[in-house]
Order: structure tokens, then C-alpha cells, then sequence
């Protein structure tokens, strides 16, 4: 039996679990459950149509972890059938299906790393495919009849693409229904989602009151901005900070964010409480080492530690005292030609995405060839003995020309 909780534990969970969050649906409802002593069923779907997390994903698993320290249930949903649909939210066309062996192996990778932030003990890992695959097409057409194509036209995507006389594929319906249909099958009492996703998240409510059941409450999130400052974190804009990439790497990216994101991403990814987070907004933290802080923080999250410190040492040598890393990594070029283009160098050794890439990489100040800065994109390299390539302060690499 559920014991009543206090005005003011309710007052304390209130704020902590609303921190960084947009818009709570609704906040009465959230307040009397936690009165009540209720343990709340919390769940956050994830669809894997990626193979690797970065921090924008982790927005959500934040705020689920924040629950679980306050003894609540999560339900981490793998959304391997939704992935065959594919996510319209705040597209302007019709998401490609993604291989059923893609989303397999997606799905593991996510369980995996979804760990490395809740707690396992508190955590209910399903995915939809457990009801969707078993579901009849008389049963999908009864999910169909729940709702209005008029209904589905107030999705701000739905309905910009209708206007804009632009198509939408029937199966693209389905998603939102599936979605909410989830939150009915899992009797969750809370689902989090960002806030593209509260058409879908709201949804869920309905169908849920439509079947008996208290209707959740809905908090959504902010979208996670990525280490531009401008767009969305997204691999497809290479501004992510991905969850398994390298120590050196998690701590370097977040010491390049500017001192208002840092202020953002302490809002939505830290755990420090939230006076440090205010004082830090007033002014009364120093920068450097406030974002000297939260680097080591996330790189120890997903590393441990020894890594995060190890980081922090190695960011020191290259970037404050002006020392190249401790390890180098070499890279063979195998042409033939007695010299190479710089910015075909840059593309070949991966230090660019493209020779267009490297082009403008050079004329940005960027590269450097044994501690020279080269300011000719077309600059020819001797294809003969080593020369170390810096591209920006984190990309080193020596160039081995075996010919």
C-alpha cells in the first residue's frame, strides 16, 4: 500500500522532476499522484534507427534517471516496430524504412548504452514489437477508427505538408496511434518525449481514457541543441556528441560549446542541484572551470573517472599548454603519385568528410602540416617519408607515405 507523501517531498519531487522540462500535461495530475505515494510507471520511447546515442538522446534518459533516484519505475521502450514507419515528427517528407537486421542490431546497441545511465534494477526494458507483431488487421482497424484524418491534420508536420500540397504516405498515420497504443499496452502513468512528439504524446492520453484507463501524464523536453549552438544535435549536421566516442573526445567537444549552451546542457544533462545551475546563470561560477566541470562530468558518465581525469589531463597538454597529444595516430597513404593535394589528403585520411570539406577547412585557418599553417587549399604534399597533419585542436594524425 502506497504511503502519502508530504506537501513539501511533493514540492521537492515536483521540482526536480520538471527541471528543464517544456510543458507538463497536466501538472495537477502529476502533483496528486506524488501525494499520494504513488510509484510511477515513467516511460520514454526510443526508436533505433541509429546505432549510436549522443547526448541529444540523453535529454530523456536524464529526466528518466531523475525519476528513478526518486524511486520511480522506468519503462525504457525500444520502438523496433515504430522503426519500421519511421518518426514523421518534423519532416517534410516521407522517412525511408529502415532493414529489419539494421533495426535488430540498432536495438541492441541501445540497450546496451541506455544502461550506462539508468538504473538496470528500475528499469523495464520493452519494445512494441511484443504487441504489434501478434496484432490482427482487424485488430489495426480497429486502432484506425480511434481517431479522424482531421484529428491527424492537427500535427503541425501533417498539416504544413497537406498545405504545402506535399504527400504523405497513409502508413505515416500509423505512427502517432502506434505510439499512443504503447502507452495503453504498458499502463504507463507518465510518458516524456520531446516536444515534437507531443501530438503523439497527448494522443496516448486519449486512447488510454477511451480504454478505462487514468490518462497519463505527458512532460515533454526541449530538443538538444548541438555543439553549433544553433541546430538540433543530429550525425546528419556533425554536431553531436556521441556517448561512445572517445574520453578525449566527449570532454573536447564540450569544452568548444559556448558559455550559453554550457548553461543549457547543465540545465538538461547534469546532476549538479539547481542552485549551483542559477549562480551559474548570475555570474557567480567562473566559465572556464564551470564548463571544465560539466566535461568531466558527462566524459565520466559514459567512461568512468579514470577516463574523464585522463581527458581532462590530455585536453590540458594540447589546448592550455600547447603540447600535441600523447599519442599519435599514424595513417598509411598508399598512391602512387609523387605528391597530393592538401585537401585531397585531408579527404583520404578521414580528417575530412570531403575534398570540398578539406578546401574549406584550409581557407578557414584550419590545418596545419608540421606545425605550418597551410593557407592554399590546392597546396601540394610530398608523397615521401611523414609529416604530422593538425586539423583544429582535436584531429592529429601522422601521414606515413609508403611508396
Amino acid at each position: 500500500m502506497s504511503k502519502e507523501r508530504s506537501s513539501s517531498e511533493v514540492a521537492e519531487q515536483l521540482a526536480e522532476l520538471t527541471r528543464g522540462s517544456v510543458k507538463v500535461f497536466n501538472l495537477a495530475e502529476l502533483k496528486k499522484r506524488l501525494a499520494r505515494g504513488d510509484t510511477l510507471r515513467v516511460k520514454a520511447g526510443f526508436d533505433p534507427t541509429t546505432a549510436d546515442l549522443h547526448l541529444g538522446h540523453t535529454v530523456l534518459m536524464q529526466k528518466l534517471r531523475q525519476f528513478q533516484q526518486l524511486g520511480h519505475k522506468v519503462v525504457f521502450l525500444i520502438g523496433d516496430f515504430t522503426a519500421r514507419i519511421g518518426d514523421p515528427s518534423g519532416r517534410n517528407e516521407t522517412r525511408p524504412a529502415l532493414a529489419s537486421e539494421q533495426i535488430v542490431a540498432n536495438a541492441e546497441t541501445y540497450k546496451e548504452q541506455a544502461f550506462r545511465i539508468l538504473d538496470p534494477d528500475l528499469t523495464e526494458l520493452r519494445s512494441n514489437g511484443e504487441w504489434m507483431e501478434s496484432m490482427t488487421a482487424a485488430g489495426l482497424i480497429e486502432l484506425a477508427a480511434s481517431t479522424t484524418v482531421a484529428r491527424m491534420l492537427e500535427r503541425d508536420d501533417f498539416s504544413r505538408r497537406y498545405k504545402g500540397e506535399q504527400s504523405i504516405s497513409l502508413h505515416e498515420f500509423l505512427y502517432p496511434l502506434i505510439q499512443a497504443w504503447d502507452s495503453v499496452q504498458l499502463r504507463n502513468d507518465v510518458e516524456l518525449g520531446g516536444t515534437d512528439q507531443t501530438f503523439n504524446l497527448l494522443l496516448g492520453r486519449e486512447l488510454q481514457r477511451a480504454n478505462g484507463q487514468e490518462p497519463q501524464v505527458v512532460m515533454t523536453m526541449p530538443l538538444l541543441e548541438g555543439t553549433d549552438g544553433v541546430q538540433k544535435m543530429s550525425k546528419s549536421l556533425d554536431n553531436t556528441v556521441g556517448i561512445t566516442e572517445p574520453p578525449v573526445e566527449i570532454y573536447g567537444k564540450v569544452m568548444s560549446i559556448s558559455d550559453p549552451l554550457m548553461l543549457r546542457y547543465y540545465e538538461l544533462l547534469s546532476d549538479v542541484d539547481q542552485e549551483f545551475v542559477v549562480q551559474l546563470r548570475e555570474g557567480k561560477h567562473e566559465a572556464m572551470e564551470a564548463k571544465k566541470r560539466l566535461a568531466a562530468e558527462l566524459t565520466a558518465r559514459f567512461h568512468g573517472e579514470d577516463a574523464a581525469l585522463a581527458a581532462a589531463e590530455e585536453f590540458a597538454r594540447r589546448h592550455q599548454r600547447g603540447q600535441l597529444p600523447s599519442e599519435i595516430p599514424e595513417w598509411s597513404w598508399q598512391g602512387s603519385d609523387s605528391e597530393v593535394r592538401i585537401c585531397d589528403l585531408l579527404k583520404a585520411s578521414g580528417l575530412a568528410k570531403s575534398a570540398s570539406e578539406g578546401r574549406r577547412l584550409v581557407r578557414q585557418g584550419g590545418v596545419k602540416l608540421d606545425g605550418k599553417k597551410i593557407s592554399d587549399e590546392m597546396a601540394p604534399v610530398a608523397a615521401q617519408g611523414r609529416v604530422l597533419v593538425q586539423v583544429g585542436k582535436r584531429r592529429v594524425l601522422v601521414v606515413k607515405f609508403d611508396r
